[in-house]
């Protein structure tokens, strides 16, 4: 539940909007009409004056919330927004019956305690968001409020309600229910909304006042209707957010059951049509002057640092072991200077981050997890995101990660949130993880799947771990194919070392699939290279580096292409760590001449900052060392 006063967070985007006055933008130069432009903004006027129930459909991501957020303090100064998330709330939420000391007699009694926010003390109106997704005894309560604007033995008006709406998603795949009760349709006056119906073009145009956002507005308007659906006004702004930051523009769009929604047209007979993705998302990129490439180096970490700095949610994506949630804790550490607020979800109750409770004043008031208070710098992680406890937990986060509140009150100092989760399927295996609609994905700014080679936890190993672990990742970039080091992961890499060096057998350390099976993964040539039978790297090349150098010397005469030495040398410095090289670097300076000038281009064409400028240095050094001779 969210009130659209100062607060001791920072407030929303929608917020910031709200409280501030108008200022010109590149898409909107000349102030507009402070009256009700929209038709939502025309019928939330109606129904104050009228004291209705409004009773308001529309797509996901429209803008419906938003613009309540930004109109309702404009155009009713004094009066306050309360808006009720009515998917997260819980029967206990909105009233209970507690024991309370009777002024008169001083005995105990049952007294009904209704939400701190409901009675802020000023006119408000009430808006109770998703009320559809809401479970059956909500319902009732929530029927109550809309039909009588009473809960319980309370009378709203009396507490200073001026309006009440209810907004809804018509959809059965983001509802699963309909209200039919005529008793209670027949209390409302009901619209149903499009995107052209709210405010959302505003406040684009204020979220990035230097682009002029005419061409892009001009470009989703001419699209389909169902890509209209698809690309919601909430995920181009993602979209935007994206081309801001340098990023691809796909990541925008959200991960929908673990897979990247595409901009596709419908078919014929309902069968998907033409992939519009890169064009749509070019032409957006081309018409605020950003360019849309197709990845960036070091894509994770950037991420990270973005939302960081950004005050977005995001949501990565990636298979078991991979390294998101080590990485993640490690940029925030660096970003903030302290450990994130971690909370694991197949762990994770409701009462974990909070429970109402009875307040001096007779209200009930949220009380949260204590580390969710603490004033200083923070970032939320939510690990296994899709692997939720219960229903409702998983319900508390759509708030969160949509409003940045958590029972109506603000997490002071958040700077970013990050979902983690694994995909539904990997290596042809289905992971047990939980569905979601396109409502719930795009809830965050950027979406991203990652890969094994997007973190740089081999650097880590080698730091923890030494010269055990540059040989098994020498044994796992070398001697076994792509579906091999799916099945390794880093997590298991860190098996094999700590077996290895606790002289145990390898075996025990791969996957275990059941009845006595072992992930399909040869251990023979990592046990050689681990008994020293084998053990062509860096290492190796050092100890015998005149002979290295004799070798590439002919191989570049014999052929402008070089030869199989020429080619295991390449291959051992494009797998080295940064650190590795590092630690070589005479030995890289010496070689480097003699391979063919298209290979030494791919050291720095397209590689991580880090390994740029260590090839950078090395190439100096060459040019130095050849001054020398």
């Amino acid at each position: 539940m969210t009130v659209t006063e100062p607060s001791e967070a920072e407030p929303s985007e929608a917020e910031r909007i709200a409280g501030r006055r108008w200022r010109p933008t590149a898409t909107y130069p000349d102030p507009q009409d402070d009256g009700p432009t929209a038709k939502l903004e025309k019928f939330i006027d109606a129904m104050v004056a009228t004291g209705q129930t409004g009773q308001i459909f529309g797509e996901h991501g429209i803008g419906k919330t938003s613009t309540f957020v930004s109109y309702v303090p404009k155009r009713f100064p004094g009066t306050t927004l309360v808006v009720v998330p009515a998917a997260n709330l819980t029967p206990d939420d909105l009233l209970v019956n507690a024991p309370v000391r009777d002024d008169h007699s001083g005995e105990l009694v049952l007294r009904q305690l209704v939400m701190r926010q409901l009675v802020p003390g000023r006119p408000f109106v009430l808006l109770i968001d998703d009320s559809l997704q809401a479970g059956s005894t909500v319902q009732s309560q929530l029927m109550q409020i809309a039909c009588n604007w009473t809960l319980g033995e309370y009378d709203l008006r009396e507490l200073g309600c001026v309006g009440v709406f209810l907004t809804d998603n018509e959809s059965l795949a983001e509802t699963s229910v309909r209200r039919s009760d005529l008793a209670i349709l027949d209390r409302m006056v009901t619209i149903r909304l499009g995107p052209n119906d709210t405010a959302w073009r505003q406040a684009l145009a204020a979220r990035f006042p230097d682009w002029d956002l005419r061409e892009v507005f001009r470009e989703w308007a001419s699209l389909s209707p169902r890509l209209r659906y698809l690309l919601s006004p909430r995920t181009l702004q993602h979209v935007l957010d994206c081309a801001r930051a340098g990023f691809p523009l796909a990541w925008g769009l959200p991960l929908l059951n673990g897979a990247r929604l595409s901009l596709t047209e419908e078919g014929k007979d309902g069968e998907p049509g033409r992939d519009r993705t890169a064009d749509v998302l070019d032409a957006i990129a081309a018409a605020v002057g950003a360019s849309n490439p197709a990845t960036v180096t070091d894509p994770v970490r950037r991420i990270l640092r973005a939302a960081m700095t950004h005050r977005w949610a995001v949501l990565l994506q990636g298979p078991p072991g991979c390294g998101k949630t080590e990485i993640t804790k490690q940029i925030a550490r660096e970003e903030t200077g302290r450990a994130p607020v971690y909370f694991s979800l197949p762990v994770t109750n409701v009462e974990d981050l909070c429970v109402p409770v009875p307040a001096p004043d007779g209200s009930l008031s949220a009380m949260l997890a204590r580390s969710l208070l603490d004033p200083e710098p923070k970032v939320l992680v939510w690990d296994e995101y899709n692997r939720p406890k219960d229903k409702a937990t998983f319900a508390k986060l759509m708030e969160v990660t949509q409003e940045w509140t958590l029972a109506g009150r603000r997490i002071p100092n958040l700077r970013a949130q990050v979902a983690l989760q694994n995909p539904p399927y990997h290596l042809g295996r289905k992971l047990l993880v939980a569905a979601n609609n396109v409502a719930q994905a795009s809830r965050f700014t950027i979406s991203y799947e990652v890969r094994p080679d997007d973190i740089p936890a081999n650097e880590w190993l080698i730091s923890t771990y030494g010269e055990t672990a540059e040989t098994v990742l020498e044994w796992w970039k070398n001697d076994i194919d792509d579906e091999g080091r799916d099945w390794v992961t880093k997590r298991t890499l860190e098996r094999l070392i700590k077996l290895h060096e606790a002289d145990m057998p390898l075996e025990p350390g791969l996957i275990y699939l059941g009845d006595g099976e072992y992930a399909p993964v040869p251990l023979s040539a990592l046990e050689a290279r681990l008994a020293g039978r084998k053990n062509i790297g860096l290492v190796e090349i050092a100890r015998n580096r005149a002979s290295w150098e004799a070798r590439l010397a002919a191989a570049a005469e014999t052929s402008a292409e070089g030869t199989d030495d020429t080619d295991l040398v390449h291959q051992v410095f494009s797998n080295a760590e940064v650190s590795q090289l590092e630690r070589h670097l005479d030995l890289v300076a010496r070689l480097l001449p003699y391979l063919p000038p298209k290979l030494r281009a791919t050291y720095v064409v397209g590689q991580t900052p880090e390994r740029q400028r260590f090839w950078v240095a090395a190439l100096a050094r060459m040019a130095e060392l050849s001054v020398r001779r």
